[in-house]
């Protein structure tokens, strides 16, 4: 439901390269060790990135 799949190619590339959101509301981008909430929503797009490199690690909804 978040169109995860669209941004897969952002998997082992820099965080630079995220592009920029037309719905920020919907779009979560966060250090893979970094708190965030729990809550759940399939909407919600999610980029994972490792702190220390800046390499995107994970793509997915939540």
């Amino acid at each position: 439901m978040c169109k995860a799949g669209e941004l897969q190619w952002l998997v082992g590339k820099p965080r630079s390269e995220i592009p920029v959101p037309v719905d920020v509301v919907n779009r979560r981008v966060a250090c893979s060790t970094c708190p965030v909430t729990e809550d759940y929503s399939p909407y919600r797009l999610n980029i994972f990135y490792n702190q220390q490199t800046g390499i995107v690690e994970r793509v997915s909804c939540g």
